[in-house]
């Protein structure tokens, strides 16, 4: 039987990290992040050090210690020993949340990473847009290299497209079987809150092995998780790995009841409607966008959308010609007539202004879209509140300030506070409503991860031999599974 390695997941919601063996070969599950592990010590404004390469994640236990794995320039630049081959044949991805992606950034770029296409999109996107350390996965940076001076005079820091190597990403298709040493793999697709996430049906000569990855069944395609269900229980499995994140809830309302109760809720609203939900989460974008037209409105949304929305053109989703985009004002604010600055002693409005001057405060993907016929800024939504309904996530509510809205409405479509940190950050934002007439909150958000009851459902019919309970904080619930023949072992931590 295959033999499997618990590094993450262990009672916990997340931070997946799963070493499968089987004769000559071995495969990560996800390299996730655990965010209740990482905010024992980490913060928003106190992160990992860059210049300690891995060292404060294994110090802290956020990784773990497997040879053969991690960067060589990481390790290198801590003294520490580099083996001359991985340790491991390949990693295949379930989805790309954070939860299940981030660390793979830490592993030697000589590890074939294998994923959907919409994951790939998305990993892409990530890369791209963000602003913070340790966000290269697909593309990564060489650190601690320094390399001749052209002159031929000292050294220099590597710079430029030398310092960058390309990992090998395998976009895997759905159903189609592709083999890595002793395992033969199928990737099958399951409904979750962004696109591309995926489950994994493993053979070898050890048996079928089963990892679920994180899924749902009230989304808007509970058909692909359905066929899921069926393949797996056909694949006559000896092991099934299963989250439980939502295993002690049993009410679900779907994608669909919140499109219908946002609905309800802005039709015939003349005033300004805000929202927040997740950026990622493309299926709930959709539905704010069905939302927005049925009230006569546009989405709005921010420049990280627009990038993937562009990236993910022609998949089911708007097309980025159906949005508004909204720009908002960087660095010296340089943007319509409210904002000035000085030409030789002249004070001149950002409107007056050549466009060069005012673009170069934006980062070289955010231009692409500035130019759009479809974007819109503070005074568009000032000036004509109800033609719109605004995505505004909680780093965007400054943007109040200078779109001033009045009597309006505040959707909240994310989850619930579960920590300290949450809570606070909730209070902050309802700071924010009250200051701008913005309350009372209405809350509609459905999870990206099935009830207990249907996750029982799902098990019974796949009838695996043997059950791991991952991803939850109620591993003691799927003991009801024994009943029915089914041998149910609570993994441990490696």
């Amino acid at each position: 039987m295959v033999k499997i390695d618990f590094y993450g997941g262990v009672d916990e919601i997340g931070g997946n990290k799963i070493l499968v063996h089987e004769a000559q070969t071995s495969l990560l599950l996800d390299f996730g992040m655990s965010f209740n592990q990482a905010g024992l010590y980490f913060s928003e404004f106190l992160q990992p050090r860059k210049a300690n390469g891995i060292m404060d994640f294994m110090e802290l236990g956020l990784l773990p210690e497997i040879k053969g794995i991690y960067r060589e320039d990481y390790l290198k630049h801590c003294g520490m020993e580099c083996s001359d081959e991985p340790a491991v044949d390949g990693l295949l991805l379930s989805h790309a949340h954070m939860d299940h992606s981030a660390y793979i950034h830490h592993l030697r770029e000589d590890i074939p990473l294998y994923m959907s296409e919409e994951s790939h999109l998305i990993l892409k996107v990530l890369e791209e847009t963000s602003t913070v350390s340790f966000a290269d996965i697909l593309h990564l940076k060489r650190d601690f290299h320094f390399v001749p001076k052209k002159t031929g005079e000292g050294y220099k820091k590597l710079s430029g497209k030398d310092a960058f190597i390309d990992r090998e990403i395998n976009t895997v298709k759905p159903y189609e079987a592709f083999e890595i040493g002793d395992f033969k793999i199928k990737s099958a697709p399951v409904d979750h809150s962004l696109p591309g996430a995926a489950a994994y049906l493993l053979e070898s000569d050890g048996g079928m092995t089963v990892y679920s990855g994180d899924l749902r069944f009230h989304g808007r395609h509970p058909e692909i998780t359905q066929k899921f269900v069926k393949e797996a229980k056909k694949s006559n499995p000896n092991v099934m790995m299963c989250e439980g994140t939502r295993m002690g809830e049993e009410r679900t309302e779907t994608e669909q009841d919140i499109e219908n109760r946002a609905t309800e809720l802005i039709t015939d609203f003349g005033g300004p409607v805000i929202v927040n939900f997740p950026v990622r989460d493309l299926d709930r974008l959709l539905t704010f966008h069905n939302v927005a037209r049925a009230a006569d409105r546009t989405l709005v949304v921010n420049l990280k959308q627009a990038y993937m929305l562009n990236l993910f053109k022609g998949r089911g989703y708007p097309e980025i010609d159906e949005v508004a985009v909204y720009v908002p004002r960087r660095a010296w604010g340089l943007l319509g007539e409210d904002s000035f600055a000085c030409f030789d002693g002249q004070w001149i409005s950002s409107s007056e202004m050549e466009h060069d001057y005012v673009n170069s405060q934006y980062k070289k993907w955010e231009r692409d879209f500035l130019e759009w016929e479809n974007t819109v800024n503070y005074m568009d939504m000032r000036d004509e509140p109800e033609k719109y309904l605004f995505r505004c996530d909680n780093f965007e509510l400054k943007e109040l300030i200078d779109i001033k809205p009045e009597n309006g409405l505040y959707i909240k479509s994310m989850t619930e506070p579960f920590d300290d940190e949450m809570m606070i950050s909730e209070r902050r934002v309802e700071n924010w409503l009250k200051r701008f007439d913005l309350c009372p909150m209405h809350k509609m958000h459905v999870s990206g991860h099935a009830s207990g009851p249907e996750l029982i459902e799902m098990i019974r019919e796949v009838e695996p031999e043997i059950l791991y309970p991952i991803h939850t904080e109620h591993k003691e619930m799927f003991k009801v599974l024994e009943d029915d023949g089914i041998k149910v072992v609570y993994p441990e931590r490696a």
